[in-house]
C-alpha cells in the first residue's frame, strides 16, 4: 500500500496517508467539500453556449462580425442557465454543475458531426455527452457551421507545399505533425485582461466611455460609420450583457435564500445577491466584491471565445491588494476568510475543463490541460520588488489546499526577498509542481528590446504555459506553428521523405546522405531541411493571420484593452495601431536532435566507428538486433550536461532559427520569436518520427521544451541550467520562452538543507537569465505504482508541461514520458 522505504514529498505522504485511511484529502472545509463533490468525475459537455451563440448568428448574417459576436453574447447572457453551487461563495459558471466543458461551434463546427461521438471514447481527455445533445449537434449545429469554419478555409488556402507538411492532402482533418498549425485549435492565443479596469471602473464606466466615443463620431466619415460605430456598439452591448448575466445570478441567489432553511447559508446567499447586483456593473468596494467581479469577468470571457490556455488572471496579488489591506484594516476580513474566497475561485476554475474537439488539439493538450495563471511577485512599474502580504497568502493557499488550480506562476528577479524564495522553495517541495517560475531578468529586457517601455515590461503577467502578456500593450492573438525538427533530421536521412509517410516527397531533396563525405555536408543538409520547415511555418502563419479576423471577434476582450478602444479595432484585427505584435514558432524535439547530431558527428564523421549507411539501416530496424550500436550512440555527448560539444550544436540550431526569423518576420509585420514550448506536442510529434541517432526508439516521445532528452542529463540540475545558458544566442532579440522541466528526488531536498538547495538553484537560474523553470519533486516508484493501481492515486499531481495535472488522467505515453525524465539528486 503506497511507496515505502523512501523519503516522500509531502504530496506523496498525503497519498500514502489517504491509502492508509489516516486523513482526508484536504483540510479546508468549504472548498474541500465543493472539490470532493466533483473530484475525479469525467467532465460533461454543456451545449447551451453553442446553442444560443448559433441561434443569434443565424439572425445576424451580413452584419459586422464584432456586432454579431456582441449580440450573440447578449443572447447567451439572457438565456443560458445560471447556477450557484451549494456551499459556494462565488456565483458564475459557463456550464452545468460538476466538471464541464463547452463547445465553440464557430471554431470546431467542421469536426462536430464526426468527433462528438468520439469524445467519450478517446484516450486523451475524454468527455461525456448526452445522447440528446449529440442528436442536436448533428441535426442543428454541425449543418449550420459546415463550410463556415476557420479550419476549412485555412486548409483550402494553404499552398500545396505547405499543405503537405501540415495536413494529409487526402484527408485534411488529419495532422502530419511536421509543421503543425495551432490557429484552428482555439480562437486566440493565451490572454490576460486588464482586470483592474473592471474593479476600478466597472462595466458601467466602460459603457459610458464607449457611449461618449460613439456620440463624438463624425456621421459623414465612412470609416467612423462602417468600422468605429459597429465596434463601439459592440462594446456597449457586451457591457450590458455581462451586467444582465450578473443580475440573473443576483436574482437566483435571492430566490435560493427565500427557500433556504439554514440561517447561515441564507445570510450567505443574501450577501451573494447583493454583491452580484453591484458588481461587475460598478466599481468594487470590498475584497469580496473585487474577487466576484474578477470571477464574473473571467467566466464570461470563456463564454465569449475559446482562448488558448483560457483567460489568465494576471497579477492578482497586485490588483487585489488595496482591497485586501482596506478590508483587513477595517476588520471586514482576515487572512483565513480571504483564502476561503480565493479557494472558492480555485474550485470554480477546477470545474471548467478546456475542451479540445479537434484530434490534434486533444493530442497537444492532454489530461485536461489548463493555464489560467495567477501571477505573483516580480516588480512594480518602477522596478521595485512587488511582493506583499497577498503574495505569501497565495503560496500558503497552494500548500494548504494543493489542487491543480490555479496554475500558480511566480515571477523572480535578482532582488527577490529571501522570504519569498524560501516560501517558493517550500511550496515546490510539496511536490505538486507549483509554482512555475518566470525570470524577470530575461523577460523584461527582451520586452523592452521589442518596443515596450520599462513601465509596461515591469508589469507583465504570465498568460499561459510560459508565455507573458503586457495588458493594454500586447495586441497579437493569432496562434502559431509547432515545428518538428526531429522530422527535419529524418528528412535528411531519407532525402526529403519520412519512413511513416513512405515514398511521398514531403520537402526538398537534400541529396543521398550516403554521398556526404564530411560532417559539414551533413550539417548543411540538416540546416536546409530545418530552414525549409521554417519557411513553410511562416507561409502558414501569414495565411492564418489574414483569415482569422474574418472568423473571430472579441468584443469583451476588446472592451478591456486600451489600444482597441483608442483605435476602435477588434482584438483579432490583423493590425492594431499602438500595440506590440509578439508571436512565436515553437521548436519541438530540441534535445533529441542535438543529441542525435552530436552522435552522428562523433561516431560517423569524427571517429568513423560506423558509416552513415549502417546508421540508416540501424534506425530503419528500430535498433532490433543492433543494441551494441544503440549503446554506442547513447554514449555520445548529450545536451543537459554542460558538454561543450553538444551545447555548441544546440546553440547553432538556435542560431539558424534566429537568423531566419530576424530576416523574415519583418515581412509579416510580427515579431515571430523562437520558442521551445511543446505543451504535450512532443508526444504525438514523436509518434511520426522513426528511431533517432541518440538511441531513442521509433514512435517514442521527443524531448520536451529545452529540457534534456529522457535520462540524458547525468551531471545534475546545475548542468542542465548551464546547457540552456550555453545554447542561447544573446545577440538576437527574437528570443522567447524555453520551457524547462527538472525532476528531483524528494530525498535530496528534505529538511532545511533541501530548501536551501532549491533556493540556490533558483538563484543560479535567475543569474543565468533563463526564462522558465519548473519542478517535479516525486519518486519514480510512486509514478510506477500509480500506473499499476490508478484508483489509489487519484490525487497524485505531476508537472506536465506549463501545467500540472493528475497523473492518472495522462495517456500511457505521456505517463511514460514523465516517468522517463531524469530524477536528479544533486
Amino acid at each position: 500500500m503506497g511507496v515505502s522505504n523512501a523519503v516522500l514529498s509531502p504530496q506523496e505522504q498525503r497519498v500514502n496517508d489517504e491509502l492508509a485511511g489516516k486523513i482526508s484529502a484536504y483540510d479546508r472545509q468549504r472548498p474541500s467539500e465543493i472539490f470532493n463533490s466533483f473530484k475525479g468525475a469525467q467532465p460533461k459537455i454543456d451545449i447551451e453556449r453553442a446553442r444560443f451563440f448559433t441561434e443569434s448568428f443565424k439572425t445576424t448574417e451580413g452584419q459586422p462580425l464584432i456586432l454579431r459576436w456582441a449580440k450573440a453574447l447578449k443572447h447567451i447572457a439572457e438565456n443560458i442557465t445560471v447556477y450557484i453551487d451549494d456551499k459556494q461563495l462565488l456565483a458564475g459558471r459557463a456550464g452545468c454543475p460538476g466538471r464541464y466543458g463547452v463547445i465553440y461551434p464557430e471554431l470546431d463546427g467542421c469536426f462536430l458531426e464526426k468527433m462528438v461521438e468520439e469524445l467519450p471514447k478517446r484516450i486523451e481527455s475524454p468527455f461525456y455527452i448526452a445522447a440528446e445533445d449529440i442528436a442536436y449537434i448533428k441535426q442543428e449545429l454541425a449543418p449550420y457551421w459546415q463550410g463556415k469554419t476557420f479550419y476549412e478555409n485555412l486548409a483550402k488556402a494553404l499552398p500545396e507545399d505547405v499543405l503537405r507538411v501540415t495536413y494529409d492532402p487526402a484527408n485534411v482533418s488529419k495532422s502530419r505533425f511536421i509543421v503543425n498549425e495551432t490557429a484552428t485549435m482555439r480562437s486566440a492565443l493565451q490572454w490576460v485582461h486588464d482586470f483592474e479596469k473592471v474593479l476600478t471602473k466597472g462595466f458601467k464606466g466602460i459603457k459610458q466611455e464607449a457611449e461618449e466615443q460613439l456620440a463624438a463620431l463624425d456621421p459623414f466619415d465612412p470609416n467612423d460609420a462602417l468600422e468605429k460605430k459597429p465596434f463601439l456598439e459592440a462594446v456597449i452591448l457586451v457591457a450590458e450583457a455581462i451586467v444582465i448575466w450578473a443580475r440573473r445570478h443576483a436574482r437566483l441567489a435571492a430566490e435560493l435564500a427565500a427557500t433556504e432553511n439554514d440561517e447561515t447559508r441564507k445570510r450567505e446567499l443574501l450577501e451573494i445577491a447583493g454583491i452580484c447586483e453591484w458588481v461587475p456593473e460598478n466599481p468594487a468596494r470590498t475584497f469580496y466584491e473585487a474577487v466576484q467581479a474578477q470571477w464574473f469577468t473571467q467566466m464570461f470571457s470563456r463564454l465569449e471565445q475559446k482562448t488558448g490556455a483560457t483567460i489568465s488572471n494576471g497579477r492578482m496579488d497586485q490588483y487585489l491588494y488595496s482591497f485586501y489591506r482596506t478590508d483587513l484594516t477595517a476588520g471586514r476580513i482576515d487572512r483565513e476568510r480571504a483564502k476561503e474566497l480565493l479557494e472558492c475561485m480555485w474550485v470554480g476554475m477546477a470545474q471548467y475543463i478546456d475542451l479540445y474537439v479537434s484530434p490534434a488539439g486533444a493530442c497537444f493538450n492532454e489530461a485536461y490541460a489548463h493555464w489560467e495563471a495567477v501571477t505573483i511577485g516580480g516588480q512594480d512599474e518602477n522596478g521595485q520588488d512587488a511582493t506583499n502580504e497577498l503574495t505569501y497568502l497565495f503560496l500558503e493557499s497552494k500548500r494548504e489546499f494543493p489542487i491543480n488550480y490555479p496554475d500558480l506562476a511566480a515571477r523572480v528577479h535578482a532582488r527577490s526577498p529571501e522570504r519569498y524564495l524560501y516560501e517558493i522553495a517550500e511550496t515546490i517541495k510539496d511536490g505538486s509542481g507549483f509554482p512555475k517560475l518566470i525570470n524577470d531578468e530575461e523577460v523584461i529586457p527582451l520586452l523592452v528590446a521589442k518596443g515596450a517601455s520599462f513601465k509596461e515590461a515591469n508589469t507583465y503577467a504570465v498568460s499561459g504555459c510560459t508565455e507573458v502578456r503586457m495588458p493594454n500593450r500586447d495586441t497579437y492573438t493569432s496562434p502559431c506553428a509547432y515545428v518538428n525538427i526531429a522530422a527535419a533530421l529524418e528528412l535528411v536521412l531519407y532525402n526529403g521523405r519520412m519512413k511513416i509517410y513512405q515514398d511521398e516527397l514531403l520537402t526538398l531533396e537534400t541529396g543521398n546522405p550516403r554521398d556526404f563525405a564530411t560532417w559539414e555536408e551533413f550539417w548543411q543538409a540538416y540546416l536546409m531541411q530545418q530552414t525549409n520547415l521554417l519557411k513553410q511555418a511562416f507561409k502558414q502563419q501569414v495565411i492564418a493571420n489574414r483569415l482569422r479576423e474574418k472568423h473571430f471577434a472579441a468584443p469583451l476582450g476588446s472592451a478591456l484593452h486600451e489600444q482597441c478602444l483608442k483605435t476602435c479595432k477588434d482584438l483579432h484585427s490583423e493590425r492594431i495601431d499602438g500595440g506590440i505584435d509578439l508571436g512565436y514558432f515553437d521548436i519541438i524535439g530540441y534535445a533529441t536532435v542535438v543529441d542525435s547530431l552530436a552522435a552522428i558527428k562523433k561516431y560517423v564523421y569524427d571517429e568513423q566507428q560506423i558509416t552513415i549507411d549502417e546508421l540508416i539501416t540501424v534506425l530503419a530496424d528500430d535498433f532490433q538486433g543492433h543494441e551494441d550500436i544503440r549503446q554506442l550512440l547513447l554514449n555520445a555527448p548529450r545536451f543537459g550536461n554542460n558538454d561543450p560539444a553538444a551545447d555548441a550544436i544546440a546553440k547553432n540550431i538556435d542560431l539558424e532559427a534566429l537568423r531566419f526569423t530576424h530576416k523574415y518576420s519583418k515581412a509579416i509585420g510580427v515579431s515571430l520569436d523562437v520558442r521551445y514550448v511543446p505543451v504535450t506536442s512532443h508526444v504525438p510529434f514523436g509518434k511520426v518520427v522513426g528511431a533517432t541517432a541518440n538511441g531513442r526508439k521509433a514512435g517514442v516521445a521527443l524531448s520536451d521544451g529545452s529540457s534534456a532528452s529522457h535520462g540524458a542529463d547525468v551531471n545534475g540540475p546545475t548542468a542542465v541550467l548551464m546547457s540552456n545558458a550555453n545554447s542561447k544566442n544573446l545577440g538576437f532579440q527574437e528570443r522567447a520562452s524555453r520551457l524547462l522541466n527538472i525532476k528531483i528526488s524528494p530525498s535530496c531536498v528534505q529538511g532545511e538543507a533541501g530548501t536551501q538547495k532549491i533556493i540556490s538553484l533558483i538563484r543560479s537560474w535567475c543569474d543565468l537569465k533563463l526564462w522558465h523553470l519548473q519542478f517535479n519533486i516525486i519518486n519514480k516508484e510512486t509514478l510506477l505504482a500509480a500506473q499499476q493501481e490508478p484508483d489509489k492515486y487519484r490525487n497524485l499531481l505531476v508537472r506536465v508541461a506549463g501545467y500540472s495535472a493528475y497523473f492518472i488522467d495522462l495517456s500511457p505515453d505521456l505517463q511514460n514520458d514523465v516517468i522517463a525524465r531524469t530524477e536528479h539528486s544533486f
